[in-house]
């Protein structure tokens, strides 16, 4: 993008395709009959189907691959304006603000999305990483720990500026559950990396520091949003246009706390020899279920945001944060049809939701690059 003022929370573009390449994924793992281990392109059997259901899966691996690469190009994209705002002095001002801060967490949620999209989509079209998949655990622990050092150091950092400066309550937003969201991206990895790996070693290390990352996460998460309901409840009124996307960004907190607990009990059934099938239900169900009232709830509470702002001809940098609810909310749910009840209403549902989380994609996409000059349009934009 050329756009002439960078923020980190640019990166939730890229981190909101990389999620959307997740629930087709998903909904093939889940749903769609086929051997051990995660679905592979030969799985599906092409040659076999009839010309319906050819369409239809054909549809599936097209989102796939489309969404792929614009997660890469996006990704690439932002790390190198990343690279130059860190070098700006602007970077010290921001990164001192507990108020502001919390945005640095965008590129590393999106960087260890970039992991999950290896391991899932990219895996599925490519035959030889998905024949020998265990071959690439230890590179992607290595690489996993490598990300989980700076996360924890950048996470204790802001920590300990929050603690020292202060700052004014009233002024926080849900966009403050960036720090438990990227932790918990961060801990769906490894305990993905321990549930898979079928060295022991390499899933007990893995294992281990998820239950670092994923019990910091999961303290941060509530009480932060103790925090923020308490505020909320104090003032009047929804507050500005800004802050309101992110009023939804509970349901990927809740989504990825909940899969990480889910391959958790994979990892404790391989290597401990555990039975947790009533675990399982309890987990996926208890979240999809939460997850569907507090949806309903925030829609409800945006729908005069919906009319006045998000389908007005403007953009700001945090409507890219409506993409993440509903993918985890997508995803989740061929969780559910799969471990929970096989009905039609589960799947159609992650069919609609993901249809809808594309149109809202797209659309913010193509205000962003008006905003950025690329295309032609009148459009207000996020100064």
């Amino acid at each position: 993008m050329k756009d002439k003022k960078f923020s980190p929370l640019m990166f939730l573009a890229s981190l909101g395709a990389g999620g959307i390449t997740i629930i087709p994924f998903a909904l093939l793992q889940y749903t769609f009959p086929h051997g051990k281990g995660l679905v592979k392109i030969a799985d599906i059997g092409h040659a076999n189907l009839p010309l319906l259901k050819n369409l239809f899966f054909y549809s599936l691996e097209g989102v796939m691959l489309f969404f792929t690469l614009l997660h890469i190009v996006l990704s690439v994209i932002f790390f190198k304006k990343l690279i130059g705002f860190i070098k700006n002095t602007e970077y010290k001002n921001f990164i001192n603000d507990p108020l502001k801060n919390s945005a640095i967490m965008a590129p590393f949620i999106s960087i260890v999305m970039t992991m999950n999209v290896m391991i899932g989509p990219i895996r599925f079209f490519i035959p030889e990483i998905a024949a020998n998949l265990q071959t690439f655990m230890l590179p992607a622990l290595i690489f996993w720990i490598f990300l989980f050092i700076l996360h924890i150091r950048m996470e204790i950092k802001l920590l300990k500026i929050s603690f020292e400066k202060g700052f004014d309550v009233d002024k926080i937003s849900f966009g403050w559950l960036l720090h438990p969201f990227a932790l918990a991206m961060l801990t769906v990895t490894g305990t993905g990396i321990a549930a898979m790996a079928t060295s022991a070693s390499i899933a007990h290390t893995a294992a281990f520091l998820s239950f670092i990352s994923g019990s910091m996460g999961m303290f941060l998460f509530v009480v932060k949003t103790i925090s923020i309901f308490k505020k909320h409840f104090n003032t009047e009124g929804l507050g500005d246009k800004q802050f309101l996307p992110s009023f939804l960004i509970v349901i990927p907190n809740v989504t990825l706390y909940a899969i990480s607990a889910f391959r958790i009990g994979h990892y404790l059934e391989r290597h401990h020899g555990f039975h947790l099938d009533s675990y399982f239900l309890f987990v996926i169900v208890g979240a999809f279920a939460f997850e569907t009232w507090y949806l309903l709830f925030g829609i409800t509470l945006l729908k005069d945001y919906f009319k006045r702002h998000h389908f007005n001809k403007e953009f700001f940098v945090s409507q890219w944060g409506l993409i993440c609810p509903f993918v985890a909310y997508s995803v989740l749910g061929s969780f559910v049809y799969s471990v929970f009840l096989p009905s039609p209403i589960f799947y159609y549902t992650v069919l609609f939701v993901m249809i809808v989380t594309i149109v809202f994609y797209l659309d913010l996409l193509l205000r962003n690059m008006r905003c950025a000059g690329i295309i032609k349009g009148k459009i207000e934009c996020d100064k």
